[in-house]
C-alpha cells in the first residue's frame, strides 16, 4: 500500500520518524528520576479516564494530577516548533490535529475533576518537576 506520505517525504526523514519513541523518552525517563528524587511516587503511561484512549506520561492517582511530555515537534511548540518544508500539509495537519487532540483531553480530564500538567519537552527537568510537585502537593492539601 503507498500512502501520500511515502510520495513526498524522503526514506532518511521516514527512517528518522520511525525510531522515535513514544514513551519512556529521555525527557520523561530525566522528570521521573527528579520526581521520584522528591519523594512522589507514581504510575506511568496509564490512562487516567476510563473509556478514552489517551494516555498521561506521570500520573499521581489520589492527587488526580497527570502528567503529559508533549515533544515540541509533535506537539507545536510556540517556542521550538518548526514547520517542515516536505510534505508541509500532512505535518500541518498532524501536528495541529495533536494540539487539538490535546486540548480535547485537558477539557475531558478537568471535567472529571482531573488537573494536567503539560510538559515541555525543552524544560528543564528540575524546574517542571518542581511545578509538577506542587500542583501534586496542593491537590493532596485542598481534598
Amino acid at each position: 500500500m503507498v500512502t501520500v506520505t511515502s510520495l513526498t517525504t524522503t526514506d532518511a526523514t521516514r527512517a528518522r520518524m520511525s525510531r522515535q519513541r513514544s514513551k519512556d523518552t529521555g525527557v520523561e525517563v530525566a522528570l521521573r528520576r527528579v520526581l521520584h528524587g522528591m519523594g512522589l511516587r507514581y504510575r506511568v503511561h496509564r490512562r487516567p479516564l476510563k473509556g478514552v484512549r489517551r494516555e498521561a506520561d506521570v500520573v499521581f492517582g489520589p492527587a488526580k494530577v497527570a502528567v503529559y511530555v508533549d515533544g515540541c515537534f509533535w506537539h507545536g511548540c510556540p517556542v521550538h516548533a518548526t514547520w517542515p518544508k516536505r510534505n508541509a500539509e500532512f505535518w500541518k495537519t498532524k501536528i495541529e490535529g495533536n494540539r487539538t487532540r490535546d486540548a480535547d483531553t485537558d477539557r475531558r480530564m478537568a471535567e472529571a475533576g482531573w488537573l494536567v500538567v503539560r510538559v515541555w519537552e525543552h524544560e528543564d527537568a528540575a524546574v517542571a518537576a518542581a511545578r509538577v510537585r506542587d500542583a501534586v502537593i496542593a491537590r493532596r492539601t485542598a481534598g
